[in-house]
């Protein structure tokens, strides 16, 4: 309730500061030439910030002596401090918390544009607004803040897009970018790889052995393979061959979830969680025959560094959240949802889930690395 009332009030607030607002800030007198100072808001999880890259990338090529800094969610942006398009980072600290903090390091900057390519509401748009930015682009951009929007004129929604990396793509468009490339950006650090080898070393994890990553947890219930489920997979693999090794990534507090698993398959298990910083996290999926996960950000830093992924997907829609390239090299298994109307990320028991599998997994995986 807190949070509603918050946000309602900013909303009159913004409505009356607009009014009097004397700028230009419709998209048709944008003027490339004159751009000096771009936000990019990417401030939600791992895989959507991943999928705003190739967006970022764009909007370098186009405007290369621009300082173009980064808003991005402050518990993963350790991930993308090392992306060779940006100029730097302010953090976004989740919901309203350092809210006007924000908007004033905004302000230092003088942006010329802000592109809010995945950002939360109601504090996105609102902070790109007060923080200063004359031209401030959205895709899409339903929400009821879209009067902020230098392109409220034309709407654009999820479904009008084949992938999220689509739309992200048509904000950098709306800037007179073009879109050469839409592969995502991860560059791996040469001290991770270090780190990774000492990690493997010490887990005594030889260069010769076929590693195989499960990411068994989650963002929300509803997209979590059952821990059983994995349990017998990875019995089955360490089964196969005697070189297999399963390493079970995930958040430090998930540390014991991945723990319980490990102990269900045995021997030939590392468990991550918990134990890599989330910087190096890359060079470890690197080293990966394949990636079992469902929709999490993970998936996604498998399919940037060119990780084998197969994917489990009941309440996401794998053309939308899934592989955006590469797509011979991953093996999706889609499955329709048990519930009607899916609860979501509401879910306390995703028995959905039950209709994937472990055959149907067990395949997928010898089907990437054979």
């Amino acid at each position: 309730m807190k949070l509603n009332i918050r946000g309602n009030l900013l909303y009159f607030a913004l409505k009356i500061i607009k009014k009097f607002d004397k700028r230009q800030t419709d998209l048709k007198y944008f003027n490339p030439e004159k751009v000096k100072s771009i936000l990019i808001v990417s401030s939600t999880a791992i895989g959507d910030t991943l999928m705003s890259t190739p967006a970022i990338r764009a909007v370098r090529e186009r405007y290369p002596e621009a300082k173009i800094i980064g808003h991005f969610n402050i518990k993963n942006m350790e991930l993308f401090e090392n992306n060779p398009h940006i100029d730097g980072i302010i953090p976004y600290y989740g919901g309203w918390k350092k809210f006007f903090k924000t908007v004033k390091e905004f302000r230092k900057h003088k942006f010329d544009v802000a592109l809010i390519l995945h950002g939360n509401e109601p504090q996105a748009t609102p902070m790109a607004y007060l923080g200063g930015a004359k031209f401030i682009l959205k895709v899409p951009n339903m929400n009821k803040f879209r009067f902020l929007l230098s392109n409220s004129n034309k709407i654009y929604r999820w479904e009008d897009f084949s992938h999220g990396v689509k739309a992200r793509l048509k904000s950098a468009e709306l800037i007179d970018c073009k879109i050469t490339d839409n592969r995502m950006i991860l560059p791996l650090l040469p001290e991770g790889e270090v780190f990774i080898n000492d990690f493997l070393k010490r887990n005594n994890i030889q260069q010769s052995d076929k590693i195989i990553g499960f990411q068994v947890g989650a963002s929300t219930v509803s997209r979590m393979w059952f821990p059983e489920k994995f349990v017998e997979l990875g019995k089955r693999l360490v089964s196969l061959d005697e070189k297999i090794k399963i390493i079970i990534t995930g958040s430090p507090k998930e540390f014991d979830y991945c723990k319980k698993i490990a102990n269900g398959i045995g021997e030939k298990v590392v468990v991550s969680a918990g134990q890599i910083p989330l910087k190096y996290i890359s060079s470890l999926v690197k080293k990966f025959l394949c990636l079992v996960t469902g929709d999490t950000g993970i998936m996604h830093v498998a399919v940037a560094v060119g990780t084998p992924v197969v994917g489990l997907f009941i309440v996401s829609n794998p053309k939308i959240s899934g592989p955006y390239y590469d797509l011979e090299k991953h093996f999706i298994i889609k499955k329709d949802t048990t519930c009607n109307p899916c609860l979501s990320k509401k879910c306390k028991h995703q028995k959905c889930m039950d209709n994937i599998s472990v055959d149907e997994v067990f395949e997928g995986i010898k089907e990437v690395i054979k």
